[in-house]
């Protein structure tokens, strides 16, 4: 059977929830009908734009551009601070509405998911059909809006959601391409970042389309794993299974909003690092071990992309679990300046589970030998009770601090040289 994939994304979710709960709480103004963004500091008008109202956007404002900006193209723009405990709360309620149709959900942010259609097809007319019933449904309970993207993989849906908004609901079949996305320009390409469009446009491919007809050698030279990955999108390639967690086992992670954007490897794997020993603590305090590794990746402009992989070894030790999320970013990521990390775990195990080794354990990051895990184990309930780094690696420890027998060296040397001087003074 066909898959059916549809991409829900909330009509620029920030301005929509601050709407419906100033609304709900007697405001006269819906903000979505006003020149009005989120983001920024109210008073030093520092930050950036988050969300945007459509008529802000009328007066070219966009996602991510600095706030001084958006006031100098519209001076009475109205700006209200983000509330993400809010934000997270609709998310919720959002997720949960949407499981009451089918379970087949992957949440890939907090205002946009994929859902698997095909199982429940049969109840509905066609997909489009399904999509209306559920836009509306959300429109009614919530009051704020979503576009609905279908298509038969998740990449497709993505791009068809992006059509026309707000609340719409797009088409984007395999056949459709060249008509609908073919002629979109370049830059509109789903993980197309501004430094892929600016070397592709050198290249002369100025359209998803000329992207699509061109060699994808050729594209790879110049753009490596990313601009083959470029090509294949352009080509309608995706993924089409859908990702789906049961509500009890969501994982443990972590994420990190970086004070300045990271632009080269060397600035992300001490984020990395960082991240992993507190999964890793976090993994062990739950007594569980991780089957799956999920690396998380937004970029300076907010656009969000992850990576995942099974694990041959469920496993709570930071290293591995830095090594895979060191390898995930590699493979995805476009090249651009990165301002959040974040690694997240799933699969969970017992941690007295038993392991079944395989013969290419070899080539995987090592996990610790026995005696070495009860060794760690050890560091890790002194430091717990006395404080960390209350016991680190020699290794970590500064050059110039005396070992213990330095010490007793220099104690039994200080012991001579006093008993010579008080034998000189008699």
């Amino acid at each position: 059977m066909t898959p059916i994939i549809f991409h829900i994304d909330v009509n620029s979710a920030y301005l929509s929830w601050t709407a419906v709960e100033q609304l709900k709480n007697g405001a006269k103004v819906d903000v979505r009908e006003i020149p009005a963004i989120i983001g920024g500091d109210q008073e030093s008008r520092h930050g950036v734009v988050l969300a945007k109202s459509p008529a802000a956007k009328r007066y070219g404002i966009r996602t991510g551009e600095p706030v001084a900006n958006a006031f100098r193209k519209c001076p009475n723009l109205a700006m209200y601070p983000p509330n993400h405990k809010m934000y997270r709360e609709k998310s919720r309620m959002l997720m949960e509405y949407l499981r009451t149709f089918t379970k087949e959900i992957e949440q890939v942010s907090v205002d946009e998911c994929y859902m698997d259609f095909t199982p429940i097809a049969d109840r509905y007319n066609s997909p489009a059909d399904g999509a209306i019933e559920i836009k509306e449904g959300i429109k009614k309970k919530f009051g704020f809006t979503v576009n609905i993207g279908i298509s038969t993989n998740k990449l497709l849906a993505k791009m068809a959601s992006d059509f026309e908004k707000p609340d719409k609901v797009h088409t984007l079949f395999p056949e459709e391409i060249q008509q609908k996305m073919w002629p979109l320009p370049i830059g509109e390409l789903y993980m197309a970042g501004r430094s892929s469009v600016e070397v592709l446009k050198k290249l002369e491919i100025n359209t998803i389309g000329d992207l699509a007809r061109s060699d994808p050698e050729l594209i790879s030279l110049h753009l490596k794993s990313h601009g083959r990955m470029l090509w294949e999108f352009a080509n309608g390639i995706g993924a089409s299974a859908v990702q789906a967690e049961p509500e009890e086992a969501k994982g443990i992670g972590n994420s990190t909003t970086l004070r300045e954007d990271a632009a080269t490897y060397e600035d992300v794997c001490p984020v990395f690092e960082e991240l992993a020993e507190s999964v890793g603590r976090r993994l062990k305090k739950a007594g569980k071990k991780a089957g799956m590794v999920s690396m998380e990746i937004k970029y300076y402009d907010f656009r969000t992309n992850s990576h995942q992989v099974q694990l041959d070894r469920p496993t709570s030790d930071p290293k591995v679990l830095k090594e895979t999320a060191c390898s995930l970013f590699l493979e995805i990521w476009s090249g651009e300046p990165v301002r959040l990390l974040g690694i997240r775990t799933s699969k969970l195990v017992e941690e007295s589970a038993p392991e079944q080794l395989s013969i290419f354990d070899i080539e995987l990051p090592k996990e610790p030998d026995e005696k070495h895990k009860r060794l760690k184990k050890a560091m890790d309930e002194l430091n717990a009770r006395f404080g960390e780094g209350a016991v680190v690696k020699a290794s970590m420890m500064k050059k110039n601090i005396r070992t213990d027998k330095e010490e007793r060296e220099k104690e039994k040397s200080g012991k001579k040289k006093t008993g010579e001087n008080q034998r000189g003074m008699l």
